[in-house]
């Protein structure tokens, strides 16, 4: 990713970043929720930005570690916020909407985080001390929030897009493809072995970036 910094320093670099995509992206799931009627998660205190409450040791600490150290693609995950779809007015639909939402927000934080790259290169050649931690930090918000993005959306379940693919499917099919939630993960871990994820994955986060860079024009 970024070899002329050290381990410290790319720690560094990715921390906010992560943290912030990882937290909103559970916010966003438990925000939309609550706005379509079911209100659990912010009664169990999870529609705050306060990263603690979202933190899961292994998703948000160890893999990122393990991936930032080895190199290649950098993805986490926090503890799923809560959602009890029988609260929902239209569960169907709106277990749609829900899983939109947290993918919709790493598109948004991958804008934020392209304006402050764009405000670090404006600011590197006067005063680099700044400019520069903002170039790469930018520059790592917009990657992660868009590997998020695109890798909650792959319809693996649990992902989420799986539960937008299970709102679309008749009743009776959507439980026969629920039921891969079993291997859901041992699915993602053989694509992660294979390399396939990446190549699954890289095409449409280096568009989606390009498309970003070009927006703010970068």
């Amino acid at each position: 990713m970024m070899p002329e910094l050290t381990l410290i320093q790319k720690i560094a670099v990715w921390a906010l970043p992560l943290l912030f995509a990882i937290t909103v992206h559970e916010v966003a799931h438990g925000w939309m929720a609550r706005r379509l009627g079911d209100p659990t998660a912010a009664m169990l205190g999870r529609l705050t930005l306060n990263p603690v409450k979202h933190i899961d040791p292994v998703g948000t600490i160890l893999v990122p570690g393990i991936l930032l150290v080895l190199g290649g693609f950098i993805f986490g995950w926090a503890k799923p916020v809560p959602v009890n779809w029988r609260n929902l007015r239209d569960p169907r639909r709106d277990m749609i909407l829900v899983s939109v939402a947290g993918p919709a927000a790493n598109l948004g934080m991958a804008l934020l985080w392209g304006f402050i790259l764009k405000v670090g290169l404006l600011l590197n050649d006067t005063t680099p001390m700044l400019g520069l931690p903002l170039i790469y930090m930018g520059g790592a918000g917009v990657l992660i929030n868009l590997v998020l993005m695109v890798l909650n959306l792959l319809p693996i379940p649990p992902l989420d897009g799986s539960r937008i693919v299970s709102g679309l499917l008749p009743p009776e099919l959507a439980m026969q493809y629920n039921r891969l939630e079993s291997v859901g993960f041992i699915i993602l871990l053989a694509l992660l072995a294979t390399g396939m994820l990446g190549s699954i994955i890289g095409p449409p986060i280096f568009a989606l970036r390009s498309m970003i860079f070009a927006v703010l024009g970068i």
